[in-house]
Parts: structure tokens; sequence; C-alpha cells
């Protein structure tokens, strides 16, 4: 394996940096991302007992909005909770717009080393076979050995580059959906925390 890099070239060394932010990208989503992370299930109750019970100070708000992004959504339409629904609503949609650029942390990293691999992989495909055609011009095409550094260095780096790119987009796409989705079930409990804070909705 080690001899299969060394023959790809000084390419092999951003391609290989660029699989390594990708990896640590992709294993730091998978557990930033978790569902019962994002979206404890029954806040949403869990906060209308506290106001029902006339439980709610600093502290409850501030453990709310600590706990998750979800909770810090929630929390700031509960500080808000004595205002219009129009405020509530306002107040907790720029909330939500700073939680869901932070839950989209890194995808543009890892959608650009998705896109640019492959192109390291093609420059080194470049830089392989202008080798071969140095190697044709000095010495011909009877030293076998000589044309054959050159095209390995293009087959490996292409392939390296095609090999990170895959799995980078693959996982790109499905974090993007998964974010999506994250972000619809805040606004749906969003939506439901208002009207029940409202008076428009049973809790």
């Amino acid at each position: 394996m080690l001899e299969i890099f060394k023959a790809g070239g000084w390419l092999m060394w951003p391609i290989l940096l660029s699989w390594v932010l990708a990896l640590g990208i992709i294993i730091e989503r998978f557990w930033a991302l978790k569902g019962d992370r994002v979206l404890p299930k029954s806040l949403v109750a869990d906060i209308w007992k506290m106001v029902k019970n006339d439980e709610v100070d600093d502290q409850r708000i501030k453990n709310i909005y600590e706990g998750s992004p979800l909770g810090r959504v929630l929390a700031v339409g509960l500080i808000n909770r004595e205002h219009s629904r129009e405020v509530m609503k306002e107040t907790i949609e720029e909330t939500g717009r700073h939680v869901a650029h932070e839950l989209e942390r890194f995808l543009n990293a890892l959608g650009t080393i998705a896109a640019i691999t492959p192109l390291m992989g093609l420059l080194g495909t470049v830089i392989g076979m202008i080798q071969v055609f140095a190697v044709i011009t000095s010495s011909g095409v009877g030293d076998p050995g000589a044309l054959a550094g050159g095209i390995s260095q293009a087959l490996i780096t292409t392939a390296a580059g095609i090999g990170v790119a895959i799995p980078s987009m693959i996982f790109y796409r499905y974090f993007r959906a998964r974010v999506d989705a994250l972000i619809i079930g805040m606004e749906q409990e969003a939506i439901k925390l208002v009207e029940v804070l409202q008076g428009e909705r049973e809790a």
C-alpha cells in the first residue's frame, strides 16, 4: 500500500489530507445530528407542564436553551410567552435560522472535498501523461519501465481522487437531507409551543 501511495506522486498527499478531513467531518456530523440530541422527545410537553405549574424561572429556561438545538429555539419562545403570537414567531424564526446554520456546519467543506478530489485525481492524470510524453520525447518508446512510472501515477491519483469523492458526496447528500428533516421537525415543535402558549391548541 505504501509503495502504491508513493507511486501516486506528491498529489497523493492533498488527496490523503482531504480523506482525513472528510472522515472527521462524517464522524462529527453523525454524532451532532443524532435525532435525540437535536429533537428531544416530549420537550414541548415538558415545557407546557412547567408553564402550567408556574415552574418557569431563569435557570430552567437556561437548562432548556443549553440542552439541545430544539431547546434553543423553544427557550426563546418561552422567554417571549407574554408577548403576542407574532413576536413569539419572529423571535423563534430568528433563532431557528441560527440553529439551522449550526446544523449545516462543515457540510460545505464536505461538499467541497467531494468536488475537488476528482479534480486533483485528474490533475495527477495530466501530470502523469506529461511525464510519459516527456520520456517518449527523450528516449522513445523502447523503455517500458520509464513509461510505467507516469502511467501508474496517472491511474493511482485518479483512483484515489474518485475513491475519496464518492463517499464524501454520498455523506454530503445524506447529511443535507438529514438537516432538512431536522429543521422541519423543529419548525413543527416550535409551532406547537406557540399555539399551546397562546391558548390556540390543546396541550
